[in-house]
């Protein structure tokens, strides 16, 4: 879907507020942590961008009414899409949102890495 070219309506724009603010409610420092920045109002959802361990680029979140779930398409910086991940429950979408972005096995210590954060006093 190129949504450069549709309008957006103000049903989108109550969709694109009520995904944040799930992002937000289920964990604000957790949606931090993933370099979220940029967020517009795309048809029937919200596009951000991320600069996470896993995905550095464009994460774009739809509604599906129909079904009642969501589908998430992370995308490349020219919009390529990278991968989409289908069906995915509200209580589930900071969850796989996380995985795709950020948590890799080794969390804490690529978090000390990139900071320059050590253990030692």
């Amino acid at each position: 879907m190129n949504n450069d070219t549709l309008e957006i309506t103000q049903e989108d724009k109550e969709m694109s507020d009520i995904i944040l603010k799930i992002l937000k409610f289920q964990n604000f420092v957790l949606l931090m942590s993933w370099g979220f920045t940029s967020a517009v109002v795309i048809k029937q959802g919200l596009r951000f961008e991320t600069n996470g361990f896993i995905h550095k680029g464009i994460v774009e979140i739809y509604y599906d009414q129909g079904e009642d779930l969501f589908d998430i398409r992370l995308l490349n910086k020219d919009n390529q899409i990278i991968k989409l991940i289908s069906h995915v429950y509200v209580d589930e979408l900071v969850e796989i949102l996380d995985l795709n972005i950020e948590k890799v096995d080794n969390y804490n210590e690529r978090v000390n890495q990139e900071y320059n954060l050590s253990n030692e006093e």
